[in-house]
């Protein structure tokens, strides 16, 4: 009797199996090709338009976002109709309530996508850390429904309709798990190893984002480390985290050393900890290009011309941001080289090195290398002075 039990439950099992029997894909189909540039920590900025209104605008593409989102001032200048709701929101400064503009289109280079749900979020601060306009975030809506080949040594993107796929010969593919972001194993080493699962975050100008509980749980980090006090800004605001080292990520078969990152004190659990550690950000992924491929749940890697370029180590502690056309001080650090050097928060900042450009990407940049001495003329109180910023190094 057992036998024949037995039998009839692998019958079935058969039977369910073919009934489940995944049919082959059809190609993916090429859409569209069209550029990108870069913000500060690799955060890619594209060009869209939104609707009928003729202005292109600037939308980050992120990988860290649920969804798709406008920046209210971009809806207010508009007058984009938007309707409240009680959806809430969680970015790295906060909870906070949004309201819609529902069933909407966004255009890009070749490709219009109907029916997009746009969030409204307020990005002054996204706007005034990059210095341009930033109007909104582009994420999984847009993710979910194609897949997309991200070369940073172009700096172009291709976007191809969802199917079978012939991923480049060189590099690997990654498998993450995907709620409406991709959640990537890695693995880390400093006081030890071990492996835990972090967001694929592209919208993270950063390395690596470890919550303070995680890092405190796990003893990550060697003791060792002093990690320094610096300003982040995220959706929501901004807010001071610790930045230190550590001595090995590892994603996939690519292994990275003396990694940057920040500690984060996740009071609202926006890293969903103990389900993730925390996030891996761009400054990190620009080193490779990516095809993103949400349908099939897949990601591939390919190292390119900045895989092995040097991260930003360098310290400063000085905060600035476009204010009204103008570069202002908003945060300096006690204790730090911007501290050291005397700048005090609404200084205006007319020229670093020298240079009157105003550009803020310029001006980071300039401020990324440790172990220099960079000229800075500010504005203080309608007199012109020139402060003397010794950056250091976090290594």
């Amino acid at each position: 009797m057992r036998k024949i039990c037995c039998t009839i439950l692998f019958f079935f099992v058969l039977t369910n199996a073919r009934s489940q029997e995944i049919l082959p894909q059809k190609e993916a189909k090429f859409i569209t090709r069209f550029p990108f540039r870069q913000f500060s920590g690799g955060v890619m900025v594209l060009e869209a338009r939104f609707g009928s209104i003729p202005d292109t605008l600037n939308f980050i593409l992120d990988t860290g976002s649920g969804g798709i989102s406008l920046d209210s001032n971009t809806c207010a200048e508009f007058n984009i109709p938007v309707r409240p709701s009680d959806t809430t929101i969680t970015g790295i400064g906060g909870i906070r309530k949004v309201a819609f503009a529902f069933d909407q289109s966004l255009l890009l280079p070749g490709l219009k996508i109907d029916h997009l749900n746009f969030h409204v979020n307020n990005y002054d601060v996204l706007s005034s850390v990059y210095g341009e306009k930033v109007d909104g975030i582009i994420g999984y809506s847009f993710f979910s429904r194609y897949i997309v080949k991200i070369n940073f040594d172009s700096s172009f993107i291709e976007v191809y309709s969802p199917g079978r796929f012939d991923y480049p010969k060189e590099g690997t593919v990654l498998h993450p798990a995907f709620t409406n972001l991709p959640i990537q194993w890695l693995n880390i080493k400093d006081r030890n190893k071990l492996g835990f699962n972090f967001y694929f975050d592209t919208g993270a100008g950063l390395c690596l984002l470890m919550s303070e509980k995680f890092a405190e749980d796990s003893s990550i980090l060697l003791s060792r480390r002093k990690p320094v006090i610096t300003q982040a800004e995220g959706m929501g605001g901004k807010l001071q985290m610790r930045l230190t080292l550590i001595k090995e990520v590892k994603i996939g078969p690519y292994r990275f050393r003396s990694v940057p990152t920040y500690l984060y004190k996740d009071d609202y659990n926006v890293t969903a900890y103990p389900f993730t550690g925390g996030l891996l950000g761009n400054d990190l992924l620009r080193r490779f290009n990516m095809t993103i491929n949400y349908p099939n749940r897949e990601i591939h890697l390919q190292p390119n011309s900045h895989f092995n370029e040097d991260f930003d180590y360098a310290y400063t502690g000085l905060g600035i941001y476009m204010v009204n056309g103008k570069i202002s001080v908003e945060d300096v650090i006690a204790g730090s080289p911007a501290d050291k050097a005397h700048f005090k928060v609404n200084d205006e900042i007319i020229s670093v090195n020298k240079n009157f450009s105003l550009n803020m990407q310029v001006y980071k940049a300039i401020l990324q290398k440790p172990y220099e001495s960079i000229h800075v003329i500010i504005k203080r109180d309608g007199i012109l002075k020139e402060l003397t910023l010794n950056t250091i190094s976090i290594r």
